[in-house]
């Protein structure tokens, strides 16, 4: 894998043994550590939406994929602390590769990355050379160096209505979201078969069972989400959109059909309504293993020791940079397009 941990670097003497301290500190406290170590080391925390609430609360942006990287593009830090999955500290490494970048937890994967191999993608594309390749953020460094164009699932459909119209369109690696931007535009697409573990646990009869719970109460469902599930959605937007999407419904009381870590932010952004977490056949709930690897302790652990920090190839970086800037460039010229 081109993330790579590197061996601990103490950040001025008097940080020594501060494993010990972060495990022994009640979380109010280590939160105040965590943000006077942001001051020292002039670091920004950014953090997804699916992480848990004692480090959104900690962050100075939480948001989806796409607001994330744009925080990443622009931020004068010195220290990117990425609380997120390693695909999206990769992606703030490729936009800022003289800065340091570290990842609470080296561990810290996705379904979608693992499904979708460089190696295995460009065979695929040596197979018809009009493909344009469009790559839902979840993907490696690598692949995303072998794309032409990258997407998150708040700006998919604008990123397929501005591909060029000759070409052959195939859709990395996210075949839900895929087929979802296909029945938003009608453009038809090659899809590869990939998908996120945690949104496929979602199914039409759950939906209906949770709906028929509380039948005043509107469904918002991620587009990883299956087409099945997605049918039964009042709404169907990334997490980001939910937002707005809660923030203006006259609804008391909305499902939510995405990873439960979305919840907190929710609720603190529109509070006195009561947000459903839509369940699965087998729970309550539905969390990612890999979003619940980064823990406060390890944020303030790679912090403290700068470690373990994602590095990537100068040819990667150079590589893969073009259709991340691809995609901002597009969502920045579609906001001022609506603004005007």
């Amino acid at each position: 894998m081109s993330t790579t941990a590197v061996g601990p670097q103490i950040v001025g003497a008097e940080l020594k043994g501060v494993r010990s301290v972060a495990t022994s500190m009640p979380l109010d406290a280590l939160s105040r550590e965590i943000l006077e170590l942001k001051k020292r080391l002039n670091a920004v925390i950014l953090a997804h939406n699916y992480q848990v609430p004692e480090i959104q609360d900690i962050a100075d942006y939480v948001g989806d994929s796409l607001g994330l990287s744009q925080q990443a593009a622009k931020t004068s830090a010195e220290v990117i602390v990425f609380c997120g999955v390693h695909f999206m500290a990769e992606t703030a490494k490729i936009l800022n590769p003289n800065k340091i970048v570290v990842l609470p937890d080296l561990d810290a994967g996705c379904s979608l990355e693992e499904s979708c191999p460089a190696p295995k993608l460009k065979a695929l594309q040596a197979t018809n050379s009009n493909f344009w390749t469009i790559a839902y953020i979840n993907c490696s460094a690598e692949v995303k160096a072998l794309c032409d164009v990258i997407c998150t699932s708040g700006n998919a459909v604008k990123i397929v209505k501005a591909a060029p119209p000759d070409r052959d369109l195939l859709f990395v690696p996210d075949e839900n979201l895929g087929a979802w931007v296909m029945e938003q535009t009608g453009r038809p697409m090659t899809l590869w078969k990939g998908n996120c573990y945690v949104h496929v646990e979602w199914t039409h009869a759950a939906i209906t069972r949770i709906r028929r719970d509380y039948p005043a109460a509107p469904v918002v469902a991620h587009p990883e989400c299956t087409k099945a599930v997605r049918m039964l959605a009042d709404e169907v937007c990334s997490t980001e959109k939910m937002v707005m999407y809660c923030k203006q419904s006259p609804a008391p009381a909305i499902i939510i059909a995405t990873e439960a870590g979305m919840l907190h932010r929710l609720k603190k952004e529109c509070p006195g309504k009561i947000f459903i977490p839509a369940p699965t056949d087998r729970c309550a709930c539905n969390e990612c293993r890999y979003m619940k690897m980064n823990t406060l302790e390890k944020v303030y652990d790679c912090m403290a020791n700068l470690a373990p920090q994602v590095t990537l190839s100068p040819e990667i970086i150079q590589r893969a940079r073009l259709p991340i800037e691809r995609m901002l460039e597009i969502s920045v010229r579609d906001t001022l397009a609506n603004a005007g």
